[in-house]
């Protein structure tokens, strides 16, 4: 089975949970390609930044569904302080 590939953020590389979740959503995966690298790169830093699992979890679902609505950048956060 041939693996599914990503674009990655300026900086950042997707990790292996966030590039489960849009693989399996082609309307968010579509959303994700249509974005910039330094828009992926904050969307990867916003998930990546949490402490806690179930956190994690809530931004991978938030990426997801945010990208579908028309977002390209998490809303309310300062940023990648990476870049």
């Amino acid at each position: 089975m041939a693996k599914k590939v990503l674009s990655a953020g300026a900086v950042h590389t997707v990790p292996a949970d966030l590039r489960k979740a849009l693989i399996s959503d082609s309307a968010a995966r579509e959303k994700w390609e249509d974005i910039t690298p330094l828009a992926r790169n904050e969307w990867i830093c916003w998930v990546i930044s949490v402490k806690k699992p179930e956190t994690r979890r809530q931004h991978i679902e938030g990426v997801r569904t945010e990208l579908k609505e028309g977002m390209r950048r998490p809303c309310c956060w300062p940023g990648c302080p990476h870049r």
